[in-house]
């Protein structure tokens, strides 16, 4: 028997003794809001201040290339949550609500027996409100800029006689930020700014704000992570932390770079994963559904399209997936792009390379944006930093991610890497294929000015409803 799969069951049986586990896990999914997935110490970044973070990654699994599907909020979270590519769920742009005719895992977990439970940040519509036992949604507008103040108390409220599962989503790190309850601070010194931003006082101090912010995230986690213990139910509860999209920055967040698509991940279970494990698999968030559904002993729907991933808690090194695809549709400005991840390459494609790379909303009117627009019209931009504003873009984009992990370098011309370039299209052709996914008729219109912010008028109107675009009502 291997020593991972013995440690496992000796610690299991030695809760059973003492009567304190549960014939099945308790889950509970916390999910970052714009958070990079280097961004955390754990993964390597030498000044941010997440020790929460850090410990329980030495407790449990650190998984090295976890990606998302859209690095887009409500997108993002619509996949996770059905399992499902977000062009197969019938909410891949921003804002569009989760039909309710889509299957949630969580439904399937209530179905089997689970408490089911949601604090924070919602953006999914209403129509799968019922999905939970609880939702205790949080907005900005209420005051209550972290997302987390109800997580310990929901957990408090949870069915004591039931398993569980939490969905805690908070608002850190999303824009606006906010100096509100925070107990850790860094200095300017801490800033480690990506090369594709200019390094002016105005990005150091905003990179500065949103270093507080995950380290107030930080500070959220580890107060799940001690109420658990308290309530002596921690060792068997999985306990996973991912993020939505990558950091609310230009060249960030909505891009199909691996700032944008890949996310921490972090999962501990005392009684099912060895400690200090590192995962170099490839894996998908859509793997999440099926994951926690066979933890619950409950089959996954048939039209989940990602796999358990179970067999990584015990063995992480488990070859898993051969790539990973995201996919680029609008956020506050139109855009429509694929992406397949390997673990050595990035394949992008770009379908309206004719619009410049504009970032989302929440970016065009906050202060960076004009920084970058002064020194764009200055000519004070190198051609990494000015990329937002370039049109056309590349058609196709190609990354050695070993040798450039920031994607700086496009190889898609470049002859000595057209055999990989062909065989990430055939990747991306064949999974496009498989999926249904295809190029819409008609595209949606801008909410706001690429360049100016100030909102568009088609943003006094509704957005084509998706039987315009599609020519369906959207679910597939």
């Amino acid at each position: 028997m291997k020593t991972t799969s013995l440690l496992v069951i000796i610690s299991f049986l030695a809760l059973c003794i003492n009567g304190s586990a549960a014939s099945r896990p308790n889950i509970v999914l916390i999910v970052a809001d714009d958070v990079s997935w280097n961004d955390i110490g754990a993964y390597g970044h030498p000044t941010i201040k997440t020790p929460r973070l850090d410990r329980m990654a030495e407790g449990g699994v650190r998984f090295d290339n976890a990606y998302l599907t859209a690095s887009s909020c409500s997108p993002s979270r619509s996949s996770i949550i059905t399992g499902r590519y977000p062009h197969n769920t019938g909410a891949e742009q921003l804002h569009w609500a989760l039909p309710g005719s889509q299957v949630t895992f969580t439904e399937k977990l209530m179905e089997a027996g689970y408490w089911t439970g949601m604090a924070g940040k919602w953006h999914l519509g209403d129509e799968v409100r019922d999905r939970f036992d609880v939702v205790l949604e949080k907005e900005y507008e209420d005051g209550t800029p972290t997302g987390a103040e109800d997580w310990v108390t929901l957990l408090k409220a949870r069915q004591k006689e039931k398993p569980f599962f939490l969905w805690l989503a908070a608002w850190d790190a999303h824009r606006p930020f906010f100096e509100e309850d925070l107990l850790v601070r860094h200095s300017r010194e801490d800033v480690v700014l990506p090369p594709y931003y200019p390094a002016t006082e105005t990005y150091l101090d905003d990179f500065l704000e949103y270093y507080d912010e995950i380290a107030r995230f930080d500070l959220s986690v580890g107060a799940v992570l001690d109420e658990l213990d308290v309530q002596g139910v921690g060792d068997n509860t999985l306990v996973i932390v991912i993020a939505d999209n990558g950091r609310p920055y230009a060249r960030d967040k909505a891009t199909m770079y691996d700032s944008g698509m890949k996310t921490p991940f972090i999962a501990r279970w005392p009684v099912g994963i060895r400690a200090g494990s590192v995962s170099e698999s490839i894996v998908s968030v859509i793997d999440l559904a099926p994951t926690f559904l066979e933890l619950a002993d409950t089959p996954a729907p048939e039209m989940f399209e990602g796999r358990s991933m179970t067999e990584l808690f015990e063995n992480p090194d488990t070859p898993f997936r051969s790539f990973a695809a995201s996919e680029r549709n609008w956020h506050d400005f139109e855009d429509h792009g694929r992406s397949v991840r390997t673990k050595r390459f990035r394949y992008i494609r770009n379908h309206y390379n004719d619009l410049p790379a504009t970032p989302s909303g929440d970016t065009v009117y906050h202060k960076t944006w004009w920084e970058l627009v002064r020194l764009n019209e200055q000519g004070a931009l190198n051609d990494q930093q000015g990329r937002p504003f370039r049109a056309p873009r590349p058609k196709e984009e190609l990354y050695d991610m070993e040798a450039d992990p920031l994607s700086l370098h496009n190889l898609a011309e470049d002859p000595d890497y057209q055999t990989i370039l062909a065989n990430h299209r055939k990747l991306l052709d064949t999974w496009m294929e498989e999926t249904g996914d295809f190029i819409p008729s008609i595209r949606t219109p801008d909410d706001f000015d690429r360049l100016n912010g100030k909102p568009t008028k088609h943003r006094l109107r509704p957005r084509p409803m998706k039987k315009e675009i599609y020519g369906t009502d959207g679910v597939y």
